[in-house]
């Protein structure tokens, strides 16, 4: 099982920000994007693979590289980095209109991630229980999508959600302007954590895993 490593708050250049952002002003923020997805699109279309499962891919690839988005607190609430953060991702039971709570285990290698992950979302699409597969692990973090609509601005409200370090991610519908797909992005996150820069950061490189996209296959 893995286990987060403590992060020393000795030498953490981010101990001030952290203890005033969790402790003195407990503050979360939410940014949304728009996506250019052209190309995105255009490699989906000549592949097998499953555009959600690549969206996750893509938003799980990023999280994993750095540690602010993998930060969590112990059970003594001491700050501590989780090696490997997994999706968990939303599933609609078209037919009862809810949704499901599945994930599936970060690999590197888009292909292999989809191998595990397109038939979770085939198998659950009728699952009555919320997580049909038990409670997603700790070291998770929550990607849900709104494919019937697109938005410019998307928030959500958590009631005593301050300790909630991970990042949460809200994918919307495709839409075309200026003979660009674009696709809209809403990321919540935590303050303590992360901050503009570090989001930024997270959402650029995103954008540079959908213009090249031959990890598609």
């Amino acid at each position: 099982m893995e286990t987060p490593a403590p992060i020393d708050l000795a030498t953490w250049p981010r101990r001030q920000h952290f203890e005033h952002y969790l402790q003195a002003s407990p503050c979360t923020y939410a940014m949304t994007v728009e996506l250019d997805a052209t190309a995105f699109v255009e490699a989906l279309r000549a592949s097998s693979r499953k555009t959600y499962v690549a969206q996750v891919w893509a938003l799980a690839t990023v999280v994993n590289r750095h540690d602010e988005f993998r930060t969590v607190l112990t059970g003594d609430g001491a700050p501590a980095v989780w090696p490997t953060v997994h999706p968990a991702f939303t599933v609609l039971n078209a037919e009862r209109e809810t949704f499901a709570c599945v994930w599936a285990p970060y690999d590197p290698d888009f292909g292999a991630f989809h191998d595990i992950a397109a038939p979770l979302l085939a198998e659950h699409a009728s699952a009555t229980e919320f997580f049909p597969q038990g409670a997603p692990p700790p070291n998770s973090f929550d990607v849900s999508s709104l494919p019937w609509t697109s938005f410019t601005g998307f928030t959500l409200n958590i009631r005593d959600g301050w300790r909630h370090l991970a990042p949460i991610f809200t994918l919307g519908r495709y839409v075309e302007r200026d003979g660009r797909v674009l696709l809209p992005l809403a990321v919540q996150v935590h303050h303590a954590v992360a901050d503009g820069f570090h989001t930024s950061r997270l959402v650029n490189e995103l954008r540079a895993l959908l213009a090249d996209p031959a990890w598609v296959g």
